[in-house]
């Protein structure tokens, strides 16, 4: 098993302008491309488990595979403890794992054959919509945050 690197991506910029970039787990297979170790909570269109190769020089990524993961981000007014003390055991049902917990800020991967309805129905009665919201971090297409990547239909074909 390859040893676990740290990484940093381009995750957007700030309201000065400068760039933010989110250090990231990852494992660098013999090809030189890195997998994600766990679904980042800034940097979008990717989770954990989905190889990517870096550039360096600008900290932005290609996709080369993805894991069939979903990166759920959920972002709290107050402390995250208590909302992931109901949340967590309800996704680790359906093999979803908690990929990050900080005191606004919680990360999961779920895969997703386990249903978008299923995982929408937990998430919408756990998140109120007022002190907690939940995004996607990886289905809907970066630039305009709408359009369906719709990379799921590959993982979810019968045979």
């Amino acid at each position: 098993m390859a040893a676990l690197q740290v990484i940093e991506l381009f995750a957007g910029t700030n309201p000065d302008g400068e760039p933010v970039l989110e250090r990231l787990q990852v494992r660098i297979n013999e090809s030189g491309c890195c997998q994600l170790v766990r679904s980042p909570a800034f940097v979008k269109g990717i989770a954990s488990g989905d190889s990517i190769q870096v550039d360096s020089d600008t900290q932005q990524f290609e996709l080369i595979k993805r894991s069939g993961n979903l990166a759920i981000r959920i972002f709290c007014r107050t402390d995250s403890a208590e909302l992931s003390d109901r949340l967590t055991p309800q996704l680790e049902k359906l093999g979803g794992e908690l990929d990050l917990e900080q005191p606004r800020v919680l990360v999961y991967s779920i895969h997703v054959s386990c249903g978008f309805d299923k995982i929408e129905k937990i998430l919408n009665n756990v998140c109120d919509g007022a002190d907690s919201v939940w995004y996607y971090g990886n289905v809907y297409d970066p630039k305009d945050g709408q359009t369906p990547l719709n990379w799921w239909q590959d993982f979810l074909k019968p045979g």
